[in-house]
């Protein structure tokens, strides 16, 4: 099953970080966002990506182009440009096909993904360039197929903003730091999607959350799959800082393949 990664946005709210490079290339820990949500895909064993790109895509392709080269030691000759791996493989070099496909400068999330018709006609695995989770795509999937349904999306509890108090009179009888809200489900990607899907959208225009994840609600065709773990998007400055933090106190929950 392919793994189409939407990684064409330009991230304005992470203005500072994607003046030069698009968003899905902001790093964790010293590699891009978009490589911890590949490696997370990756150890559930799908190894089949298809990236539609848009602003800066040039950057992640020149990612890809050197990502082997440069991985691990190595001796170098300068007289003929032999290499010579030095040591055990890196770590980096992992058993993937990347497929980075062009999708428009300025195309709508929907429409980067109907570009890519020709490639998806058998179901696949959708999601977006911003967000990590530490959830069971195998799961994900084995529940997609029971259900029937065309898509099934992934809900999850995000992180609330502000700190959590349960007051009793004048006192506070329960605190805790931000945690994964209570109520509330949101859309966190990791979708299962079947080749029908592409038949909701309509234009290069059209954005998947809008009128094709809608019309198939309307219709009863829309699935979810609750996911009560760890889930957290890169949409500011704040959330790439907090996803660092986790990563160099090794507390990064996504990182299920330690």
């Amino acid at each position: 099953m392919k793994v189409v990664i939407l990684a064409g946005g330009a991230g304005t709210r992470l203005a500072e970080e994607t003046v030069t490079k698009p968003k899905p290339m902001v790093e964790i820990g010293g590699l891009p966002i978009l490589w911890h949500i590949m490696r997370g895909y990756s150890f559930h064993g799908f190894n089949e990506f298809i990236v539609a790109l848009g602003y800066r895509g040039e950057v992640v392709k020149r990612y890809f182009t050197t990502y082997v080269s440069l991985a691990g030691s190595f001796s170098l000759s300068l007289a003929d440009g032999t290499r010579t791996p030095l040591g055990e493989s890196s770590d980096l070099k992992e058993d993937w096909v990347v497929d980075l496909i062009d999708t428009g400068l300025s195309t709508n999330t929907g429409g980067r993904l109907k570009r890519l018709a020709s490639q998806l006609t058998e179901p696949f695995l959708l999601t977006y360039g911003d967000g990590v989770s530490n959830i069971d795509i195998r799961a994900l999937v084995e529940f997609h197929k029971r259900s029937g349904r065309i898509v099934t999306l992934s809900a999850v509890r995000p992180p609330a903003r502000f700190g959590h108090i349960e007051v009793d009179g004048d006192s506070v009888v329960e605190f805790s730091e931000k945690p994964q809200i209570g109520d509330g489900w949101i859309n966190g990607g990791f979708m299962v999607c079947q080749p029908e899907f592409l038949d909701y959208i309509t234009d290069d225009d059209t954005d998947i959350a809008h009128a094709p994840l809608v019309n198939l609600a309307a219709e009863g065709k829309l699935g979810a799959y609750r996911h009560e773990g760890f889930w957290q998007c890169m949409d500011t400055i704040r959330d790439r800082q907090l996803l660092n933090s986790m990563w160099e106190r090794e507390k990064a929950p996504w990182r299920t393949w330690a």
